[in-house]
């Protein structure tokens, strides 16, 4: 039998949701002053930096003993997957399979494409910011840099990735729960977003960088779901 977690037509709403979220994003980003105005409510002016950059919460505990737990939770993922894909198990069923593949690659995939395109970034953080006491200009996304400027590589988020590939375990409510699978996607962004919360505190940045990274976990979540069911779907047409 296939294994089908999403339906064709529950695909393209999907992909239709996630369209209008890149150009609500992008909205926000490039004719607001929201991630502005919340760096600005972060930053001391007084002090001219920002107060939670170096505390333990947000510093020691946010930006590092937290993601020791996400990395090693990840490479369990990852190891079982490895596992079965050596060895399968007549125990685990294809529905199953899928899932855990989905998983897998999702704790792969989503850190490492936010990396690579925060490397491409010209975006500063805001503690590199004029604005903030740093020395580079404010760019909205897709403004060219001014003459001088040095490319900020700081969109996405990259810390906040860490937890945002949890959103792939949603896939373990389909295909027989999808409401129940959509609350479990907003439940599982939220240790993501948490993160990426804690390090707006710290100026290290905007809030649109944050959903960028979730936007990128679930649009790659979603990809994942359909590239590999349709590969089981191809080899169980063969079979």
């Amino acid at each position: 039998m296939r294994a089908t977690l999403l339906s064709a037509a529950a695909l393209w709403r999907l992909t239709a949701g996630l369209a209008v979220g890149a150009l609500a994003i992008l909205w926000l980003g490039r004719f607001t002053n929201l991630d502005l105005a919340l760096a600005d409510a972060m930053f001391d002016r007084g002090a001219g930096a920002f107060p939670w950059r170096h505390a333990w919460l947000t510093e020691a505990f946010g930006h590092g003993i937290l993601k020791w737990p996400l990395l090693l939770l990840g490479l369990g993922f990852i190891g079982a997957a490895l596992s079965d894909l050596l060895r399968p198990s007549a125990q685990r069923s294809a529905l199953d399979r899928l899932r855990l593949r989905v998983v897998a690659l999702s704790a792969i995939c989503v850190p490492a494409a936010v990396g690579t395109l925060k490397q491409l970034s010209s975006s500063h953080c805001p503690w590199d910011l004029l604005r903030y006491g740093g020395e580079q200009p404010y760019l909205r996304l897709f403004e060219a840099m001014p003459a001088g400027a040095m490319p900020g590589q700081c969109l996405p988020a990259g810390h906040a990735s860490s937890a945002l590939w949890l959103v792939a375990l949603a896939v373990y409510w389909l295909p027989g729960h999808s409401a129940r699978a959509a609350r479990m996607a907003l439940l599982v962004l939220v240790p993501g977003l948490a993160l990426g919360w804690l390090q707006q505190l710290r100026g290290a940045h905007f809030l649109t960088h944050t959903l960028w990274s979730a936007w990128i976990a679930c649009a790659l979540a979603l990809a994942l779901v359909a590239m590999l069911q349709a590969r089981a779907g191809r080899r169980s047409r063969r079979a």
